[in-house]
């Protein structure tokens, strides 16, 4: 099958990648391709097992077939036409018309940077099979939730973590490969921001995941405090929600704050790159004062940064990037969650 147009890429790029879309586009030309394909790769797996009308053991079949193909050894052709048809999106219908192409942009790069997509893409599709088999048979009333932090850890890692990591390589490769960098901390501090995103998005979207049957805050740490998935967000448990809550605010934030250290690690050059970074970082660190605010009643209505913050901060970081002192007090607390993190 012929590969995807750089038009059509950047298409499915505009209409599927969101908020995401802006990151890819301040990105320099030498990595835009690679973080594109691998986007565009990871949102049709995320769209498969996102098909809840579709039979879970179609979906893992669909997922282990794709995987095979990241790893350049599939046992058949991809037709997800079935799939296609289920979405409500008609961005996510055409993604998964498209995937057999999709694939074949993979041939396009060179070995290194196909080495780096693949074990990215393994990885990610890896945590979201777990997911599905995870949460099997949950659902309204029949709430399923992680058992312990350990677990917690390593979805964060396979489904984003991992994301930091591949980036860091990457871009490490191809723009400032000689720069004099720790890189082991580097690294880390990679996995922490990705990691830092996904705690975001899982605090954020609590009580729409806990309507679908999935808690993804471990039950250990509920039962310490005297809760269960089923009576999480009851307005009588509040008191001892809210804190536990928040600690998991201040542990995503303390990783936001690697984020931060992460970006301001990059050589100040990378002007691009480094915007490309701070912009999920000061949006996520957004999300997270509004969610500190918000009582159990207020999560049900799913707290969200405003177009208009979202503009202010991409603007407030464009004038602010020439005057470090300046630049730097854009994330919040900056200086006390660095010295924690």
């Amino acid at each position: 099958m012929s590969p995807l147009s750089a038009d059509t890429v950047n298409d499915l790029l505009r209409t599927t990648a969101r908020s995401f879309y802006l990151t890819l586009r301040v990105l320099p030309g030498a990595v835009r391709q690679q973080i594109g394909l691998a986007y565009l790769l990871a949102r049709t797996t995320d769209t498969i097992a996102d098909t809840e009308i579709v039979p879970l053991t179609q979906r893992l079949q669909a997922l282990q077939l794709l995987r095979e193909h990241f790893l350049g050894s599939p046992a058949g052709p991809v037709d997800f036409r079935d799939l296609a048809e289920h979405q409500g999106s008609p961005a996510e219908k055409i993604l998964l018309e498209k995937a057999g192409a999709s694939l074949a942009l993979l041939a396009t790069l060179s070995a290194a940077d196909l080495q780096l997509v693949r074990e990215v893409l393994v990885t990610i599709t890896s945590g979201q099979e777990l997911d599905l088999r995870r949460f099997a048979g949950a659902g309204a009333g029949k709430i399923a939730a992680l058992k312990t932090a350990d677990e917690l850890e390593d979805y964060t890692y396979r489904v984003a973590g991992c994301v930091g990591e591949f980036w860091t390589k990457l871009c490490r490769a191809h723009l400032f490969p000689r720069a004099e960098l720790d890189e082991a901390r580097l690294v880390a501090d990679g996995i922490r921001f990705g990691r830092g995103l996904q705690l975001v998005n899982i605090l954020r979207d609590l009580p729409a995941d806990l309507k679908n049957g999935r808690c993804y805050l471990p039950a250990d740490r509920l039962a310490a405090a005297g809760l269960t998935p089923e009576t999480l967000l009851s307005a009588d448990n509040a008191g001892k929600f809210l804190p536990l809550y928040r600690e998991y605010l201040d542990a995503a934030e303390a990783h936001l704050a690697a984020g931060w250290r992460y970006t301001n690690t990059l050589p100040f050059s990378q002007c691009r790159v480094r915007l490309a970074c701070a912009w999920p970082v000061l949006l996520g660190a957004r999300t997270i004062q509004k969610l500190r605010g918000a009582d159990p009643a207020a999560l049900q209505l799913r707290v969200k940064v405003s177009r208009q913050e979202v503009h202010g901060v991409l603007l407030r970081s464009l004038a602010s990037y020439p005057l470090p002192c300046l630049w730097r007090r854009q994330f919040p607390s900056a200086g006390k969650l660095l010295h924690q993190a």
